[in-house]
């Protein structure tokens, strides 16, 4: 008997969908797309904390790239300056965190929630100053984004329905881990950066000069975050809006964490996270169907759902998913990374330390 999975596809309601025809190519792409700003905040956290810092401001550095970029945008018109304020930005976030830990050795943590304090309440403030009053106002707080990849041999090429609108800070997001990874394990700075987050003691009686990297690596890393804003307005919105960033920097550590700090690791579990995301998104207000007819040459649902039932009998089931439950999965993960429940998560020796 032959998989009847055409035959009952044809008759699923509007609101009801199927497994194979969630799982594609356009969920991948999409997946990558969501991946990005959390690969630029992950590898942005490594460097920091691979120095000793530890770095949960990322959210709030994300935070301020993202309006400072979208607010120069606005004004010059140019995305590009955009881009390069909204850099800045988190940058300048990253070296009041580097100061306060460093000159005045505040703790790490109460540091880095000092930034996203700052972060959270400043951007909400100009925003309400500046641009509601321009929206009202009859203007438009839309700035673009940057363009994206098309071409007609991207419709019918696997890789080019992965490519297929995505722009270039999506493809830096996919290629910036090769280069840290080299930067890590083959640069002078990258084994003085890492000796320093392991060991500094030992790193300075060798006359490493400890804070100069500790300085160098968190100002990296408020920058990657400050990138990872920009991608949220210059390369998916178009658009500031209040709190946006809506937690990606705390995944993004999370991302960090799960990767056991370093660049290949932390980039997989973004984009793990990046798919969870597209999926809850391509799963609202649908039902998944899943249709077995006990066909040994069906296809892969088929033959799995087939043990579930009668092999001459169709089994249907149609629910809709809890979509709040798989937007809520990142921060489960999270959570449970941090108890320990995926392995021992081993950070770097000297992380949080004077």
């Amino acid at each position: 008997m032959r998989c009847r999975c055409a035959w009952a596809n044809a008759h699923l309601k509007s609101n009801e969908t199927t497994m194979n025809e969630i799982l594609n190519l356009e969920l991948l792409n999409a997946a990558i797309r969501n991946a990005a700003p959390l690969i630029f905040a992950a590898l942005g956290g490594l460097l920091s904390e691979r120095s000793g810092v530890v770095n949960i401001g990322l959210e709030g550095m994300m935070l301020m790239g993202a309006f400072v970029s979208a607010w120069i945008a606005l004004l010059t018109g140019s995305l590009w300056l955009g881009l390069f304020g909204g850099v800045m930005a988190g940058a300048m976030l990253a070296l009041i965190h580097a100061y306060a830990t460093q000159q005045w050795r505040a703790d790490h943590v109460i540091s880095g929630v000092a930034v996203i304090l700052l972060a959270s309440g400043l951007t909400t403030y100009l925003f309400r100053r500046f641009i509601i009053p321009m929206e009202e106002a009859g203007k438009t707080s839309v700035v673009g984004v940057f363009p994206s990849f098309e071409a007609e041999w991207m419709e019918s090429n696997p890789l080019g329905l992965l490519l297929k609108g995505q722009n270039w800070m999506v493809l830096f997001a996919l290629f910036l881990p090769i280069a840290i990874h080299l930067i890590m394990k083959r640069s002078r700075w990258g084994l003085r950066l890492f000796a320093v987050g392991n060991d500094s003691q030992k790193a300075r009686s060798m006359g490493v000069p400890v804070r100069a990297l500790r300085y160098q690596g968190v100002l990296l890393s408020g920058a990657l975050a400050g990138l990872a804003g920009v991608f949220l307005t210059l390369a998916l919105t178009g658009q500031f809006r209040e709190n946006m960033s809506a937690g990606k920097g705390f995944i993004a550590l999370a991302a960090l964490i799960f990767g056991r700090w370093t660049p290949w690791g932390a980039v997989g579990a973004a984009l793990g996270f990046g798919f969870f995301e597209a999926l809850q998104l391509q799963l609202q207000g649908k039902q998944v169907v899943a249709h077995a007819l006990g066909a040994d040459d069906g296809c892969l649902w088929c033959r799995w759902l087939q043990r579930l039932g009668n092999k001459e009998t169709e089994l249907l089931t149609g629910h809709e998913l809890p979509t709040d439950l798989l937007l809520m999965l990142p921060y489960l993960l999270t959570v449970i990374a941090m108890i320990g429940l995926f392995g021992k998560m081993k950070p770097p020796s000297d992380l949080g330390n004077p």
